[in-house]
């Protein structure tokens, strides 16, 4: 067992990352924006964590007692600090609460166990005191993943896996390796680096979000087309559940029945714990080339990437943006606008591959119209690739409201469903007849289909939190109402329920409820997330008082 010699810090508790990287929004940027949005930016400036007023626990004196027991007192938390830092992820409704100074729903403790048969003990101890847990990695979810919910419950505690985070085996010969759910990106790749390894996960929470986090909402990374997904990297996974563990997953391919460890993947801390993943590792590239592309439309570079993606093996990186993007991207940069859309590519591997796949991806996109603009664009893209969640900080700062939301769909059907998505949020957040910048990029590319990514800048007005869940309603009706699936990365937590049973059918939700009955019948993990309630009764209709039904 090794742990990281750099542990990575907390975030801030009102926006992303580190509270020394954050700054107000530059003057080049804010004129930008405000001639764009044509509105004039104000200032939108957060409360001081020294005056929030944060709810006293609630947690009972039997149910502290015997979490205490457990993980030892040092360990449960009642402070306001770290209750406030636990009280959701970082989206901009999250962060929109926090900055306004509403620590309403703080957890009433939080609980960090060091082992899996610690975690086993407390859900066991929740489910006996009915008291709800909020398991918490990285706290990156933009997605109400991690909100301190806990209808039908007293008390919530956030489970903090921060004190699990070692790397407990490596196996070279088969290229796995087993980590715990706790480490942090860096951390872990610091930890694989030592063996020559590399996981090779890079989405843009990559400073922050957690090995465990990544299973549990099924993470895709930058790379994926040549990495693969997390879900796919899990050759065996470890969950603790208030029923007891679940070890699932011996061998790389299995035909032993439904693979089970397919409902913890994903399951987002509904089912169970994930204290272990066994993952498919690889060799630290030796060389690594990019390339930028640019292409007349959108529709062009979408026909190239399909070609890239059904013509044999793609690059490692692959990300295509619209006309939108490619303009604010360059105008952010202060590099040349020059019309079209963007596209960057990158390889890994050996030299010899390298190589090879580079000239095999340069005449694919020739062939399909592009033409190459050399590795400067993508430096510059790489440069900024996790400063974006700074920049919609400082937004938020000056009273623009910014967010983002994914879906992925068949190539067939990419084109409607951009125009859907872009028409929905548009409508939603145009302010008289100025309509909000939407951004739209290719991130993720399969044989069959793509993701797509929408990024938002519109004016916040006087209730932004509002307005964007105007506008989330808009864009998950249009992505419903044309195949798409409500969420590619982001995972369900809270904000897409509203969609689940459409995309799963209601016997689907059905099944998931059924696994939610055997593994957790207490109900405590992680409550209000994933699994759509059921449906109020008539009865309860009918009760309902006047005004509520």
């Amino acid at each position: 067992m090794t742990t990281p010699s750099t542990p990575v810090g907390e975030m801030s508790w009102n926006a992303w990352g580190d509270p020394d990287r954050a700054s107000a929004l530059p003057e080049s940027v804010r004129g930008l924006v405000a001639s764009v949005l044509g509105v004039a930016l104000r200032d939108a400036s957060a409360v001081e964590e020294s005056a929030l007023a944060v709810p006293p626990s609630v947690l009972p004196a039997a149910a502290r007692d015997a979490l205490a027991a457990v993980v030892g007192p040092d360990h449960v938390d009642l402070s306001d600090a770290a209750r406030v830092r636990r009280t959701g992820g970082k989206s901009t409704p999250d962060l929109l609460r926090r900055r306004a100074g509403d620590v309403a729903d703080a957890p009433d403790a939080v609980v960090r166990p060091a082992s899996h048969a610690q975690v086993l003990d407390v859900l066991r101890a929740c489910a006996e005191h009915r008291v709800a847990v909020v398991p918490f990695g990285g706290g990156t979810s933009v997605v109400g993943g991690v909100e301190p919910l806990h209808p039908g419950f007293e008390a919530v505690i956030s489970l903090d896996l921060g004190r699990m985070k070692a790397l407990l085996a490596v196996d070279p010969v088969s290229r796995t390796a087993t980590l715990q759910p706790g480490l942090r990106t860096p951390e872990a790749e610091e930890l694989l680096a030592a063996h020559g390894l590399t996981l090779g996960h890079q989405p843009q929470s990559y400073e922050y979000a957690t090995i465990g986090g990544y299973a549990a909402t099924r993470s895709s990374g930058q790379s994926s087309a040549g990495y693969g997904r997390f879900d796919a990297m899990v050759l065996h996974l470890r969950a603790a559940t208030p029923r007891g563990t679940l070890d699932l997953g011996r061998s790389p391919g299995s035909a032993a029945g439904p693979d089970l460890k397919q409902l913890l993947l994903g399951s987002e801390g509904a089912f169970g714990v994930i204290t272990e993943v066994t993952v498919r590792v690889r060799p630290l590239p030796e060389a690594q080339r990019d390339e930028a592309w640019t292409f007349p439309d959108f529709a062009t570079g979408t026909a190239a990437l399909r070609a890239l993606a059904q013509g044999g093996v793609p690059p490692t990186l692959v990300r295509l943006s619209d006309e939108t993007e490619t303009f604010v991207n360059a105008a952010l940069s202060g590099g040349q606008a020059t019309g079209g859309c963007l596209a960057v590519v990158a390889h890994e591997g050996t030299a010899d591959q390298v190589a090879a796949r580079r000239a095999e991806t340069a005449a694919a996109l020739e062939a399909a119209g592009g033409t190459c603009m050399g590795e400067e664009p993508v430096a510059q893209w790489r440069h900024s690739r996790y400063a974006g969640p700074y920049l919609r900080d400082g937004l938020l700062g000056a009273g623009v409201l910014a967010e983002t939301l994914e879906t992925a769909t068949t190539w067939n059907r990419l084109p409607d469903l951009r125009e859907a998505v872009t028409e929905a949020l548009a409508g939603a957040l145009a302010v008289d007849g100025t309509p909000p910048v939407v951004n739209c990029h290719i991130s993720h590319v399969y044989p069959e289909g793509a993701s797509l990514y929408f990024t938002v800048a519109a004016a916040g007005g006087d209730d932004p939190a509002g307005r964007w869940e105007r506008a989330k309603r808009a864009a998950g009706d249009a992505i419903a109402g044309r195949g798409g699936t409500i969420t590619h990365h982001h995972a369900v937590g809270a904000d897409h329920l509203p969609w689940m049973a459409d995309e799963i059918g209601d016997l689907g939700v059905e099944v998931l409820r059924a696994v939610k009955r055997t593994l957790d019948p207490a109900g405590v993990l992680n409550p209000g997330k994933l699994i759509p309630p059921p449906a109020p009764t008539a009865a309860a209709v009918a009760e309902a008082p006047a005004g509520d039904a």
